[in-house]
């Protein structure tokens, strides 16, 4: 089985599709747009990659969940 993952090539094991990148969540987010005070985002960006997770784990705090 010759496969090209570098051309985004389909890859299949036999008849069978074999899917490529993250797994699906049992869960997934919800793709929102939220305008936030430029500092508040500074200041989680500061604290380098994983800024929106963290913003989302303070909002998780913030409503007591």
């Amino acid at each position: 089985m010759a496969q090209d993952w570098a051309n985004g090539a389909d890859a299949y094991h036999g008849k069978a599709l074999i899917r490529r990148g993250r797994p699906t969540l049992a869960q997934t987010k919800q793709h929102v747009s939220l305008r936030l005070d430029p500092d508040v985002i500074e200041s989680f960006k500061a604290d380098g990659p994983g800024w929106q997770g963290r913003i989302n784990e303070a909002l998780r705090k913030a409503a007591g969940l």
